[in-house]
């Protein structure tokens, strides 16, 4: 007998080994001292024995001994893994199967392959995955010359022929699959698809002895082989993730716990891996391994460490013995990526526990120095390292073409730190396959290649996505000719064999129950295939030639392959998201790097780049890029990858290396551009959150990078133009494109508008630099038309491809389809586009899953992609030479993506998220109201202009609307063209009606109907109103006009009336200029016309504090000036503008004593060439002031060399009581410039001209009471005591050298002798004198007599107006017409004496404002008058009670002869100083003239009311109006079919007449029917003329017949209340707190409505259904059309509730926090801004806005105030269900406010609730603090408040600041960090600011 001991290597090592165990013995260890196990093969005469310890196995030989495992047992056998052997045996003998159970790691399958290669049995081996069905384990069929045949597979060829079925990763299969084996297992027996039956062996033995073998092959049975065993590999589930062990399934095996190995038979492996290293550090690392993987770390939640990998990794370290041990753990086990925050210090507490830490010290710079071909071992290269100054030399596997010495690329730029990497990837290579982590963009690929290269690799780049199977993995069926199926082999396996590189790009994507299958690959380099095929590893395939004398040629009939020597794989990954679930539901990524597949690699992180290394690199590749555009470029990047903010991060990740790269080739071509503007492209700001654009904005503030001021100067260059063949956009050009193909080039109506051709121009930069666009945009606005038309410019032809969910990865690429049997595939639009050199336009790519979209990545990063029919595409065409089935990239194929924006409400897919940083990014937005409007009157030549910018202002408003998520819906340019469409067709109906085409949609969602109406309202679009609705104001007649004198100029006469006034000319004085701010605040404007119709054209308020006073309201051109006097400061806006500018004179004009001065200022616009600049007179100080509204300068004009400072005497407090006389300004003649001032009571005139900075100063003769400028060089003078008139003339133009002498001329009136004899003493007081004269035409309709001649209108008390003929130009007495009114309205009449007295006399100077405007090209005189002055009786009907007003407008129309009065609304508030604006006006309001006629009133609350006054613009306004309602004639709708009747017309007649009149319709003979042919009638064929006989002529209007009689309306009304009133009873509750409740309540309805349609959809689109596969009825899955063919029946696809992936953990609730602020100041300072107020509607909101929604938010509500920071107000595990219960909180809150003590625990209160929260568990945890700025009086210094904020990365806490005195909130925002805090002074913000955080947050990942 010769016996062989296996289990001992050389004689030494037994020896070595024996001496050990006598040395322990001595020693007293009796732990080495357990019985042995001798692994013996014993050769006998009767076969060869197998002997383990005392069991003895039979060998028998094998029938097929090529499918024996070879060369798995070592040297030398540990003693556990002898254990194990001995108790499979066992089982073996029993005729048991076994089920190896333990940690992932290859150890299992290694024992089971020893076993089999000992006892000499062939084994069918499988790897399940979830793609397993149960065709792949009975029977698959196949069609062989036409005909389906069944082939056995593994489970069933095993059994027949005895072999050992060996099942791997049970815990992979989905549950359905493996039950198939139960009976295999249990009674060896199995039914099969062909009909066959197997049997046990001894049932068949027994059925022999009665049958022949015949009779039972007829039967069909078969008999299963005693030798037949599974073994079932698996991992336990509860622990590792996977499908749990059906029962029925584990019952039929015996399990035995496979660990790893015992510590000491480990260490003695890992010492004779590794003899040059020190024991100790071997020791060391093994115990950091086994402790690792102990119960504690696991229930920490690390991962097991690879033990497995510890071999490998020593061989490395056995070569390289000064690597630091922790770089080499880094390498099994990348710690810092995989764990969050405890985890890496649980990691490095271990490490340090076994003095691993040494990685603190730099790790050894090292580099690779060269390479070399080594001619012993073929297919190795030697490669030279250099660690720490030393080098290195050993041996890798490389690939067969030529190597490539490091740092010879063009395209690669090396930096120190991706030379490190190289290194240490050589280091790996060495040993084991590898895998790059690193974030995207970050130059993995371009690492990977430059590694290939190094090698001399080729590499097969295989890009993994999410639904790959294992099949698309492995192999693939397709059909033969002549229709039979077979497999072919995936790149992967080609790969295997041809000793590739193996790329797996994106393996964090791909299910882990895919990948599965190729550990095996990867551990073993095994691999065994579906169509039965094995590639065995290189040695152990030479071995089997040896021993069984085959050649290769036999081999390969047998299908074994070998797997090349140098196939390595090198996968590359993204790095897994830190504490995410491992579903892969969740947008965010998922921790894929699990224990399994640590085993799998050695891992190297790619570290994004250093500063000046990425500097090195941009400047490296991109060489001409302006320098210090790149330094800010990348220091933006580095600040916002340095910050812990989750906002940050995201904006850094599309900011990656391969971005800024495309960034800089930009501006490398073009160094004008902004690099704001590139940054905001790239990041595609336009659809961020409006958190995260915040946060960008403030860090490109912070890097002082600004963005170039809107391109709209030079928007009139963009133009397109194609001349000779070259096409140019704005300042770009193209050659234009020669095609082929012309009936593919798009052609489109386009209509060119600024803003897309601006998008265009930015196209075609990027195009013309190679790169593939991506067009991001809202719906409808034009991305298809803008890539049409771009493609139509540059004559290109385009494949189209429309993406929706249901696309996959096959559909994507080739469309299959079955002819005659045999597969055809149909290029899809993408194959062609590649093959011809088309452009690829794929539409909605956001709609695709973004698994699918991903394998754009590997087509347009490396050109290469492989199709499902084998072929592949490749972009260099020298590698494809030679090559079959490969398809050239034509080198003018492009992609032109578009997607909808990200986000809600569009539903899809972030495929920006996920590919926007391979694409160059556009956003498309809707266009500009300029550009919309000019694109909109082409598509609607005539549609009303003022239609046109109606629609565009109203969707402007509503799209940002939009923008900041009040409305859900983002309306496009797509719906306004559709309504101006319509409009240009049907010019009849109302705009009012075909906006409705638009907004029905919205009609039963009450509150977007609310925002809707209203903003459509705003704009005038009066959805909603009738035509009837016409509110003009009523006409009253005018009394006759007279002529009531004569004024006569005395020019002749003696020198006592011809009065010579002296002038003198001095320089002004100009002090300052101060610069103040000037603010813009948004305006409201409102048209007024939205519901009915009136003389009011808009309005608008002005924000101004309800303290202020307003003072004076001028115009110019379109510009309205408003100035307030407390305090003093000057608005001004534009009449259709959105802004209104203000400028606060407050420290100009200080309160100078006590507070009695009340200043009263004037302003006077001046015009051309000073436009936009002002000048303010303050009447009592004579102050003037000039402004310039841009610039917010302010200087001072010192007239007289006196008036500089106001005497000191006159400050003594009663001298302000003596009425002295006030300085006035008159600035009729502003806009020439010059402007006139004097002193009441005083006899001087000063001119001011501004533009030469001169004053004049004329002298007079009398004293002065007023002046009236009547024309530039005449002006009216009145004399103070007598009211007597003089006219002064002057020369034209005053010059300092001839200061000519100006004339005064006395004015004699004399009464018409007949009439009332008004004589001269009782002369009118003119309250204002037109400066300019009436047109003829208005004259001669005035005055009823055809006239021309110079005039002037004259307003006063006691007339509706004057007109003076012939004045001032003609010395002839001029005539004096007036229209008198029946009472005197001097002043006097309407205040009794008890009235005067009351006030204090006060009311002793008449009002200043007079009121009284003349619009000359209307005819009309319009003034405002008080309630009082106003004959309302003659204006409301008797039983109606006039409407509470502020003033009416008495417009006294001199054309119509009619005066009507127009009431003013009330202001809203008013200010306390009645007394001071008693002085002001006389009635609340003041008036100016508008330039575009009319006139705008603003009343004392601030609010400005555009008037149109003039007859025949209110009647083309009128018609406009009733246009856009649209008419109504109220006829009912008719429908006729025009039928040619046959007959012709005969002559018309008019018919008989029905004596009856009854209704005839039709029949050609009674006169006065309806659809006649020949006789009159209503809608008929040819009668002569309509004659209706009154059947139906009076109509109910349409409107009226469909309203809702009243009765039915009061029922619905009394249901309401009804149930309200039973549910208040229900919940408790008084009317008076639900009425209480709903003041909060409402305040946040909408809100709380628009968050929870955003809750709702989330859940939607959580709940979305995936395809099942492999289903028995459903739609047919393409994948599978060949097992279609063959006659499979699981071949279908539905949509399913996708499981949740088994072991994946449960999704936990979001956790919030709201941190309230009731401190005492809240209450103190509500008053002022309602602060408390605002912060209970917050908290209101919240409790509103997440009812039912429990499952995924859980919130409580914690108060913080001086009391403490943890007032309980909401628990999260009792929060109130109803509105009694909601109430309660808010009062807890007001209560606590109100009582509690002062003082401030902000930060306690936010640190306390940041830490406890992190404590719970849950899916993320926000914390909202509500506080008032109030930090700096409790000394609480900002800085540290943001550090609190962000103190913990877990938690995202946010504050909201309400309230703050003075700019406290706004200097905390500065310092706080970006997108965490939010001023909410505007108390309506908060709600809204609460949606911005949930939404661009918290459902970020719902």
């Amino acid at each position: 007998m010769h016996s062989q001991i296996l289990c001992s290597g050389t004689a030494a090592a037994v020896a070595a080994r024996r001496m050990r165990n006598i040395v322990g013995a001595v020693l007293g260890r009796d732990g080495w001292m357990w019985r042995t196990h001798e692994v013996k093969l014993l050769n006998t005469s009767s076969g060869d024995t197998v002997k383990i310890g005392e069991i003895s196995y039979k060998l028998k030989t094998p029938r097929n001994p090529e499918l024996v495992p070879l060369k798995h047992i070592s040297d030398s056998l540990p003693q556990t893994v002898a254990q194990h052997l001995r108790w499979i045996m066992q089982k073996d003998l029993l005729g048991q199967d076994v089920f190896l159970i333990g940690p992932p790691g290859p150890l299992r399958r290694s024992i089971a392959m020893q076993y089999l290669e000992l006892t000499k049995r062939e084994v069918e081996y499988v790897a399940l995955s979830r793609d397993t069905t149960e065709t792949d384990l009975k029977q698959r069929r196949e069609i062989r010359s036409g005909t389906a045949f069944y082939i056995d597979q593994c489970a069933v060829r095993a059994a027949t022929q005895g072999r050992v079925l060996v099942l791997e990763g049970l815990e992979k299969a989905e549950r359905n699959v493996l039950p198939v084996l139960n009976n295999l297992l249990e009674n060896r027996e199995m039914q099969l698809e062909d009909g066959r039956f197997l049997m046990s062996a001894e049932r068949y033995d027994k059925l022999l002895q009665d049958h022949t073998k015949e009779e039972l092959d007829s039967w069909k049975i078969v008999r299963v082989s005693e030798d037949f065993r599974v073994i079932a590999l698996g991992l336990p589930v509860p622990k590792y993730k996977g499908n749990p062990l059906d029962p029925p399934l584990r019952s039929r095996f015996q399990a035995r716990d496979v660990y790893y190995l015992p510590f000491k038979d480990q260490l003695e492996v890992l010492y004779t891996a590794g003899p040059n290293i020190a024991a100790e550090r071997v020791s060391q690392l093994l115990s950091l391994a086994t402790t690792l993987c102990s119960q504690e770390s696991s229930s920490l939640g690390l991962p097991d460490f690879p033990v497995d990998n510890l071999l490998p990794a020593l061989h490395v370290l056995n070569a390289f013995p000064m690597l630091s041990s922790q770089q080499l753990v880094q390498r099994l086990y990348p710690y810092s990526s995989i764990l969050g925050q405890e985890g890496r210090d649980a990691v490095e507490g271990v490490l340090s526990r076994f003095e691993l830490l040494d990685g603190r010290r730099q790790p050894a710079p090292s580099a690779v120095l060269s390479l070399s071909r080594t001619r012993d071992p073929e297919g190795h290269a030697d490669v030279t390292l250099c660690v720490a100054d030393k080098d290195i030399t050993f041996q890798v596997p490389a690939g067969i073409k030529e190597l490539r010495p490091p740092n010879s690329s063009s395209t690669f730029i090396s930096t120190p730190s991706q030379s490190q990497l190289l290194a240490e990837m050589m280091q790996s290579h060495l040993v084991k396959d590898i895998c790059l982590i690193g974030a995207k963009g970050c130059g993995k690929s371009v690492i990977a290649r430059e590694f290939a290269e190094m090698l001399g690799y080729s590499v097969e780049s295989v890009m993994l996505y999410q639904d790959m199977t294992a099949r698309d993995l492995l192999q693939q069926r397709y059909t033969l000719p002549n229709g039979d199926t077979a497999w072919r082999p995936s790149p992967l396996v080609t790969a295997a064999i041809e000793g590739k590189l193996l790329l797996l790009d994106g393996i964090h994507r791909v299910n882990l129950g895919t990948l599965a299958v190729l550990s095996r690959l990867l551990h073993d380099r095994e691999l065994d295939l579906y169509d039965g095929t094995r590639l065995l590893r290189w040695d152990r395939y030479q071995t089997l030639k040896e021993e069984l004398q085959f050649t290769d040629q036999q081999l390969q009939e047998r299908s074994i392959f070998p797997i090349h020597p140098s196939f390595r794989v090198l996968a590359l990954a993204e790095p897994p998201v830190v504490g995410s679930s491992s579903s892969s539901s969740s947008s965010k990524g998922q921790q894929w790097l699990g224990p399994e597949l640590l085993t799998m690699f050695l891992y190297h992180t790619v570290t994004p780049m250093a500063r000046a290394e990425e500097m090195e690199l941009i400047r490296g590749l991109t060489n001409n890029v302006p320098k210090e555009a790149a330094e800010q470029l990348l220091h933006l990047t580095h600040s916002l990858r340095k910050t812990n903010d989750p906002t940050a991060q995201s904006l850094a990740s599309s900011l990656s290396t391969r971005q800024l790269l495309r960034i800089c080739r930009r501006l490398s071509l073009y160094p004008e551009e902004s690099i704001a503007h590139a940054v905001n492209k790239a990041c595609l700001s336009r659809f961020l959150p409006s958190l995260a654009r915040a946060s960008l904005d403030k860090s490109l503030a912070n890097c002082s990078i600004q963005d170039t001021p809107d391109p709209a100067e030079h928007m009139q260059d963009f133009s397109c133009s194609v001349k000779d063949g070259v096409l140019t956009i704005g300042r770009v050009s193209a050659p234009v494109y020669n095609a082929s193909e012309k009936m593919k080039i798009p052609d489109v109506l386009f209509y060119d508008n600024p803003q897309h051709m601006m998008v265009m121009e930015d196209m075609l930069k990027d195009f013309l630099l190679g790169e593939h666009l991506l067009l991001v945009g809202n719906q409808g606005v034009g991305k298809n038309k803008i890539v049409d038309r771009f493609l139509h410019l540059l004559n290109r032809p385009r494949e189209y491809l429309q993406l929706h969910r249901d696309t996959t990865v096959q559909t994507l690429t080739l469309q299959p389809s079955v002819r005659d049997g045999i597969i055809m595939y149909e290029d899809s639009p993408l194959v062609k586009a590649v093959k011809m050199g088309h452009i690829l336009v794929i539409d909605e790519a956001d709609k695709a899953p973004t698994n699918v979209t991903c394998i754009l990545k590997t087509l347009v990063e490396s050109g290469e992609m492989i199709l499902a029919d084998g072929r592949r595409i490749i972009s260099d065409p020298r590698e494809a030479e030679g090559r079959p089935n490969t398809i050239v990239m034509h080198p003018d194929f492009r992609m032109l993506v578009l997607a909808n924006r990200p986000g809600f409400p569009f539903l899809g897919n972030d495929f920006f998220g996920a590919l926007g940083d391979i694409f160059s990014c556009h956003a498309v937005d809707n266009p500009k109201p300029q550009a919309e409007l000019a694109m909109l009157k082409q598509y609607g030549p005539d549609v009303p202009d003022a239609t046109l910018q109606k629609l565009v202002a109203a969707f402007g408003e509503l799209r940002s609307m939009a923008d900041q998520g009040t409305i859900t819906y983002p309306y496009s340019t797509r719906e306004v063209v559709n309504i101006v469409k319509h409009l240009q067709k049907f010019p009849d109906e109302g705009l009012a009606n075909v906006v409705r085409n638009v907004f029905d949609f919205d009609s039963y969602n009450k509150d977007t109907r609310e925002v809707l109406i209203e903003a459509l309202h705003k704009h005038g679009i009066p959805i909603g109103a009738k035509p009837s609705s016409v509110k003009l104001a009523k006409e009253l007649p005018l009394p006759k006009v007279q002529m009531t004198g004569y004024w006569t100029i005395n020019q002749t006469g003696n020198a006592r009336r011809k009065l010579l006034c002296p002038t003198e000319t001095r320089p002004i004085d100009i002090k300052g200029p101060v610069f103040l701010r000037v603010q813009g605040y948004p305006c409201n404007r409102q048209e007024s016309r939205a519901l009915s119709f009136s003389e009011e054209k808009a309005h608008w308020q002005i924000p101004m504090n309800e303290v202020n006073i307003i003072c004076d309201v001028t115009t110019k051109d379109d510009v309205l000036y408003v100035a307030t006097c407390n305090p003093v400061s000057l608005f001004s806006m534009k009449e259709r503008g959105d802004t209104i500018h203000c400028m606060e004179l407050y420290d100009v004009f200080p309160r100078t004593i006590s507070g009695v001065w009340q200043p009263f200022v004037t302003v006077a616009p001046l015009g051309s060439p000073l436009e936009g600049q002002v000048v303010l007179h303050e009447e009592q100080s004579n102050t003037v002031l000039h402004l310039d509204m841009v610039t917010g300068a302010v200087r001072r004009l010192l007239l007289s060399p006196d008036s500089d400072q106001p005497s000191t005497k006159a400050s003594s407090w009663w001298s302000s009581k003596e009425n002295q006389g006030v300085h006035k300004m008159c600035h009729d003649f502003a806009h020439k410039n010059w402007l006139l001032f004097y002193k009441e009571e005083g006899n001087q005139l000063e001119v001011l001209d501004v533009l030469e900075g001169r004053v004049h100063s004329i002298s007079l003769p009398i004293n002065l009471k007023s002046v009236f400028l009547v024309a530039e060089d005449r002006w009216l003078l009145l004399e103070s005591n007598t009211n007597r008139k003089f006219l002064l003339t002057k020369p034209m133009h005053m010059t300092a050298e001839d200061s000519g002498v100006c004339q005064l001329h006395s004015i004699s009136e004399d009464a018409v002798s007949s009439g009332h004899g008004a004589s001269a003493a009782e002369a009118s007081l003119p309250q204002m004198l037109s400066c300019d004269q009436l047109p003829n035409e208005n004259l001669s309709a005035a005055l009823d007599q055809k006239i021309v001649s110079p005039n002037r209108v004259l307003a006063d008390a006691g007339s509706f107006a004057r007109i003076v003929v012939g004045f001032p130009d003609l010395v002839s007495p001029n005539e004096v017409y007036s229209f008198n009114r029946p009472v005197d309205q001097s002043g006097k009449s309407s205040d009794s004496g008890a009235h005067m007295f009351l006030r204090g006399g006060l009311r002793s100077t008449p009002a200043k404002r007079d009121n009284c405007v003349t619009l000359l090209s209307a005819n009309q005189v319009v003034r405002a008058l008080p309630p009082s002055k106003v004959p309302l009786k003659e204006v409301y009907p008797k039983d109606v009670t006039p409407p509470m007003t502020a003033a009416y407008l008495e417009v006294t129309d001199l054309n119509s002869k009619k005066v009507k009065y127009i009431p003013v609304p009330r202001s809203m508030s008013v200010s306390p100083y009645t007394s001071w604006l008693s002085k002001i006006s006389e009635s609340d309001v003041l008036t100016a003239a508008l330039g575009s006629g009319g006139v705008v009133t603003v009343d004392m609350g601030g609010y400005v009311r555009l008037w149109e006054t003039g007859l025949d613009t209110l009647q083309r306004s009128l018609m406009e109006w009733r246009n856009m309602i649209g008419t109504e004639d109220g006829r009912p709708v008719q429908i006729t079919i025009q039928r040619e009747s046959g007959l012709d017309v005969s002559a018309p007649k008019h018919g008989k007449i029905d004596p009856n009149n009854a209704p005839h319709v039709g029949g050609n003979q009674w006169a006065g029917g309806t659809g006649g042919r020949d006789t009159a009638g209503l809608g008929g064929k040819g009668g002569p003329y309509r004659l209706d006989a009154g059947h139906k002529v009076h109509q109910v209007s349409q409107a009226e017949k469909d309203a809702v009689p009243e009765e039915v309306r009061r029922a619905a009304r009394e249901m309401g209340e009804k149930a309200f009133k039973q549910r208040l009873k229900e919940i408790d509750m008084s009317e008076y707190d639900a009425a209480t409740y709903e003041r909060f309540s409402n305040a946040v309805r909408r809100q709380v409505q628009s968050l929870r349609i955003i809750l709702d959809n989330l859940q939607a689109k959580g709940k979305e259904r995936q395809w099942l596969k492999n289903q028995a009825l459903g739609e047919l899955d393409d994948a599978k059309i060949i097992d279609g063919l063959t006659g499979e029946k699981a071949i279908y696809k539905r949509r399913g509730e996708q499981e949740p992936e088994p072991g994946s953990p449960q999704q936990k609730p979001k956790r919030l926090r709201v941190l309230a602020d009731v401190s005492g100041s809240m209450y103190r300072f509500n008053g002022v801004d309602g602060r408390l107020e605002r912060s209970m509607e917050a908290v209101c909101m919240v409790m509103e806005a997440l009812e039912s929604y429990e499952h995924k938010f859980k919130y409580d509500i914690i108060g913080h105030s001086g009391d403490g920071y943890d007032i309980e107000l909401v628990r999260s595990d009792k929060i109130p269900k109803n509105n009694k219960q909601r109430l309660k909180v808010l009062k807890t809150m007001h209560a606590h406010s109100q009582f509690c003590m002062s003082g401030d625990f902000t930060l306690e209160g936010t640190d306390s609730s940041i830490k406890e929260l992190a404590r719970e568990e849950a899916d993320e945890h926000f914390v909202v603090v509500l506080s008032d700025a109030n930090l700096e009086r409790y000394g609480i210094r900002p800085e540290r408040f943001a550090q609190v904020l962000t103190s913990d990365p877990q938690v995202n806490a946010f504050a909201i600041f309400i309230g703050s005195l003075g700019d406290q909130a706004e200097r905390l925002q500065k310092t706080l960090p970006a997108g965490r805090s939010f001023v909410a002074m505007d108390t309506k913000k908060i709600p809204q600011i609460l949606q911005q955080i949930f939404t661009s947050t918290m459902l970020s990942g719902v």
